[in-house]
């Protein structure tokens, strides 16, 4: 069976992108696809070669500034691949690598991690990068004609796969498409346990606004407890202003460094609304608890009082009772580990994966997926 894997673009080392790096290790033989691509990225995709789209040739693509203004291209850019070779087409999508063709008969699996934000959650979309906030008036007939087109694209995937239930909702209630849940996976081995905790809490996350840094950072600057936070973004100045002496910003941290920092920690902070949400995992997989904002991804992720502590409001307040409540609890960090690993392997992810692709292409069955 030959097999293609078609990713929005990687320009930036984020949740999405970890996922499709296991799918790329998964299927070594298999040919990658992207809209854009920066070498630099730091996930490791073998000696493959990467398939872009004429999009990469456009100076300042890949940086990150840049690369949202090409929204209105890059549904015809993935139109413009030529997948008729392949049997299998398995997109890793937040936007619009689902607008890939296929040849009659062969079989596309989108992992949808949501649905495309800036289109059908604008809101929210515009609260986090102010920069398009300011010229909305002006994109709102662009983005009135994507929405029609994200709306017909959707209809391309065989099979939906969404990373939590609240993504499966969404797939339903926007594209009209069932959607299975499978829970994506860590990769274990980036992750070391220890049941010594030092005497400093985490939180790691690119600084944008709805990660809400901001409210961590004011109920830590008034607890006076040490808090390390690691990532970069647009955020970072205003909120290393607000930070009191307690608070250290660690900008990017390489992941053997992260491993140690969230295996070390009394807890690692979570304040966003995740759709999904690899943090929350991450840390347990270290054997360490989590606060967390009691909505979204995480609900499919923890269990309160056994692997963290939710908090009902994104508000300085409600995570300082929470980290009160935390504080209080004989954590048993063996078991949360334990608990991670049982339920967000990648051994289990590949198999509840690869039994969907065994019912789906049913007739494929003298095929292996991995040669």
């Amino acid at each position: 069976m030959k097999i293609a894997l078609v990713h929005d673009y990687l320009t930036q080392p984020g949740g999405a992108e970890r996922v499709f790096e296991l799918l790329c290790k998964r299927y070594p033989n298999a040919d990658i696809f992207t809209s854009i691509y920066d070498p630099k990225l730091p996930l490791d995709f073998g000696e493959r070669e990467i398939y872009t789209t004429g999009l990469q040739n456009i100076p300042g693509a890949i940086k990150y500034k840049y690369f949202r203004l090409l929204a209105p291209l890059y549904f015809q850019a993935f139109r413009s691949f030529d997948l008729e070779e392949y049997d299998l087409i398995i997109s890793s999508s937040t936007s619009f690598a689902k607008a890939v063709k296929k040849r009659p008969g062969a079989i596309h699996i989108c992992f949808c991690h949501n649905v495309t934000r800036f289109l059908w959650d604008t809101n929210t979309y515009l609260r986090e990068y102010a920069t398009y906030r300011k010229i909305y008036p002006f994109l709102k007939p662009a983005f009135k004609a994507l929405k029609k087109l994200d709306l017909e694209y959707a209809q391309e995937p065989d099979y939906y796969i969404a990373n939590s239930s609240i993504v499966a909702h969404r797939i339903q209630r926007f594209y009209k498409k069932p959607a299975q849940v499978i829970n994506y996976p860590i990769d274990s081995s980036k992750f070391t346990f220890s049941e010594e905790k030092d005497d400093f809490y985490f939180a790691s996350a690119r600084l944008i606004s709805y990660k809400r840094i901001d409210v961590i950072v004011e109920a830590f600057n008034w607890l006076g407890w040490p808090l390390l936070i690691s990532g970069n973004g647009p955020e970072r100045e205003r909120l290393e202003a607000r930070a009191l002496s307690n608070i250290k910003f660690l900008g990017h941290v390489p992941d053997s460094k992260r491993s140690i920092l969230m295996a070390r920690a009394r807890s690692v902070i979570v304040a966003a609304l995740e759709d999904y949400g690899l943090v929350p995992v991450e840390a347990n997989a270290s054997g360490t608890p989590v606060i967390a904002y009691g909505a979204g991804g995480v609900l499919d992720t923890q269990i309160p009082g056994k692997t963290g502590v939710f908090f009902s409001r994104q508000t300085p307040e409600s995570i300082q009772a929470a980290l009160l409540e935390a504080s209080k609890i004989n954590w048993d960090y063996r078991k949360i580990r334990e608990h991670a690993l049982s339920q967000f392997s990648e051994e289990v992810f590949f198999n509840k994966v690869e039994q969907v692709i065994e019912d789906i292409c049913g007739s494929h069955r003298s095929y292996s997926l991995l040669h």
